[in-house]
């Protein structure tokens, strides 16, 4: 499925069933795209990610950080996270996407990928700290990247192109019935950072 083959419209659900993904498109102004781009790369604490899969401690070269309006724990492939108070970057960020979403965030994940060879294997996010059902809004800073959705029982696909200052929002039961992936591209020369404000229930 080619996003640029019509018009983008936030209110189109890209899923075929069981679940509802609406892509905003390139929501920010280039210039401005750029700045948050920059400021995110330069001020936020990035760490390699560490994965515990099966019985092994990988460290990936994916950089990653977690923030919140609380302290709060964020477990997944093993590992916990505590969250880190928000910047104004961030707060700004947060703020701009619960506007566009009619929607309410207190967590955020960050993904640094350095080039398209560092990408995210099929996925989905539905850890038990995680809101049931909750509302995920995903910006996309730098490079333009594949976005893959598989359904878990179809198999069916659902490809998305994410470009610089976009919003991609995903909802309702899609975590439950389909998995994600940012595939890795050779072709990708140059950084990509990935913010998903999510919502933490109370711990």
């Amino acid at each position: 499925m080619d996003l640029f083959t019509e018009q983008i419209d936030p209110s189109k659900n890209w899923l075929p069933k069981d679940g509802v993904v609406n892509y905003f498109g390139p929501i920010i102004p280039l210039e401005q795209a750029d700045d948050f781009f920059k400021i995110l790369a330069d001020t936020i604490p990035w760490e390699a990610d560490v994965v515990h899969m099966f019985g092994k401690r990988i460290v990936t070269k994916r950089k990653v950080a977690w923030y919140g309006d609380q302290p709060y724990d964020y477990t997944y492939s093993n590992s916990t996270k505590k969250a880190l108070p928000w910047t104004p970057a961030l707060r700004e960020l947060k703020e701009m996407a619960e506007n566009l979403t009619n929607e309410t965030y207190n967590s955020c994940l960050l993904n640094l990928y350095h080039t398209g060879e560092e990408g995210m294997g099929w996925h989905t996010d539905n850890e038990k700290e995680l809101k049931r059902n909750g509302a995920i809004a995903s910006y996309s800073f730098g490079a333009e990247r594949k976005f893959v959705f598989k359904h878990k029982t179809t198999k069916e696909k659902v490809e998305l192109l994410l470009d610089h200052g976009s919003l991609l929002v995903m909802k309702g039961a899609t975590q439950n019935h389909w998995l994600h992936r940012l595939p890795p591209s050779k072709k990708v020369g140059s950084a990509r950072i990935n913010l998903t404000f999510r919502t933490i229930i109370s711990q």
